[in-house]
């Protein structure tokens, strides 16, 4: 997956929300914190959680499974600075949100 693809409608995920959704074969948590979105891998890397059904607290993210927390801004979790999640590029066209993989 390294072009843009169409995952939502701005509308689908207002601000404080979170959507899963699967583009390209790959699970995608889509992040709504005040009007900016962000997305990550939706699969949380502790025991595979779904990352896109947890909570958002301001730009903090929590997995609904075992409470592991990530920075949806960056992929940071939030107890160990070694663990990042996959993070994806959004774009925003019209009502239109996009993803694709950023290349580390």
């Amino acid at each position: 997956m390294t072009d843009w693809i169409r995952i939502a409608d701005a509308a689908d995920c207002p601000p404080g929300s979170a959507l899963e959704v699967v583009a390209g074969g790959h699970v995608v948590a889509l992040f709504n914190v005040e009007g900016k979105f962000y997305a990550l891998d939706g699969v949380c890397s502790h025991q595979g959680g779904p990352l896109g059904q947890g909570e958002l607290c301001g730009a903090v993210v929590t997995c609904p499974w075992h409470g592991w927390q990530f920075d949806v801004r960056d992929g940071q979790q939030q107890i160990n600075r070694n663990i990042v999640q996959q993070r994806f590029e959004v774009r925003i066209d019209g009502t239109d949100v996009s993803v694709r993989p950023i290349e580390s």
